[in-house]
């Protein structure tokens, strides 16, 4: 594992993450699969969660995400849809969306 500082935030390579996963964020800590370390798109989107917990803290965070995904399972909706449709993973995806079509920035950049 290595734990470096990226920004405002810091990036744990070959940290935990759920199976399934590339990356997951704990508040200012983003581990990310060795894999997938410099997927610059993947990085923003979790850049962007980083910023969801920085806003609503601890307890918002988990109350938004988790009673969303609860919800949509209730609804029927399967484990992958009912991650996708989470208000806040859709705005993480919105972040990723933005940077990766380089609104406003000349382009994705590299990372530092």
């Amino acid at each position: 594992m290595r734990l470096r500082r990226h920004g405002d935030h810091w990036l744990l390579i070959g940290g935990p993450v759920p199976p399934g996963s590339a990356a997951i964020t704990i508040g200012s800590v983003v581990s990310v699969r060795r894999r997938h370390a410099g997927d610059a798109r993947l990085l923003r989107h979790e850049a962007e969660h980083v910023r969801q917990w920085r806003e609503l803290g601890l307890v918002d965070f988990l109350r938004q995400y988790l009673g969303a995904y609860f919800r949509w399972r209730r609804h029927g909706f399967g484990h992958q849809a009912a991650y996708r449709l989470i208000p806040l993973e859709v705005q993480a995806e919105a972040a990723a969306e933005r940077f990766a079509a380089g609104s406003g920035n000349g382009g994705p950049q590299p990372l530092p």
